[in-house]
Order: structure tokens, then C-alpha cells, then sequence
């Protein structure tokens, strides 16, 4: 996996606390993406409406950090069309992206040379 890269298993997080206490985590070192398996989400994550997902992606971005959402999306995104369209904007940017596995992200990370 590239330098700079953080993959944080664990508990499910349960809010903003959390995500801070993750993102605590990385300080100090030279990390510049955090990998979340899906499952760590928290459950409203893709309730858009809940505004959950925009305060954990704004956390992420006022400290410069990437955000990696490693998992199976597709149902989320098959569910609904606002969150289909998010995640493919998200996959054009540079501070969110939704990866199958550590492969494809690997793979993406690599690519940014």
C-alpha cells in the first residue's frame, strides 16, 4: 500500500465523536488517507437527508485528510438516486472516494503520482 495511507478497522463509529477520535488517530503521522470499511460507517451515513455524511466528509476535509470508503456501495446507491450521483461525484473528486477494496484503492493512490 502507498505511503501516506491509514486503514482504519474497528467498531462501528456513532457519530462525530468518533470520526474525530479516528482522525486523532492519524496525527503526528504522515498519513493524508483514512480507509473506513463500509461497515464502520455510522447507520445514517447514506440517509443524505440526515446531513450525517456531510459532517463526517467535512471533518475529514478541514483536517486535509482523504477519506476512503471501503466497501460494497451499490446497494446504497441502488436505493437511491441522489446517492448514486454522489458517489460518482465523489469518485471524480480528490477528497472522497468509494472503493470496492484495498486494491482498487491501492490502485487509485498509486495513480495520483
Amino acid at each position: 500500500m502507498p505511503d501516506g495511507y491509514h486503514y482504519a478497522d474497528g467498531e462501528p463509529m456513532n457519530g462525530t465523536a468518533d470520526v474525530l477520535d479516528l482522525i486523532g488517530e492519524t496525527w503526528g503521522r504522515d498519513v493524508t488517507w483514512v480507509a473506513v470499511p463500509i461497515e464502520r460507517l455510522p447507520a445514517d451515513f447514506f440517509t443524505l437527508s440526515s446531513g450525517v455524511a456531510g459532517e463526517v466528509t467535512q471533518k475529514f476535509a478541514n483536517y486535509r485528510l482523504g477519506l476512503a470508503i471501503v466497501g460494497d456501495a451499490a446497494p446504497h446507491a441502488a436505493a437511491s438516486n441522489a446517492v448514486r450521483a454522489w458517489i460518482a461525484e465523489a469518485n471524480r473528486g480528490e477528497q472522497l472516494w468509494f472503493v470496492r477494496d484495498e486494491a482498487e484503492l491501492a490502485a487509485r493512490l498509486s495513480g495520483r503520482g
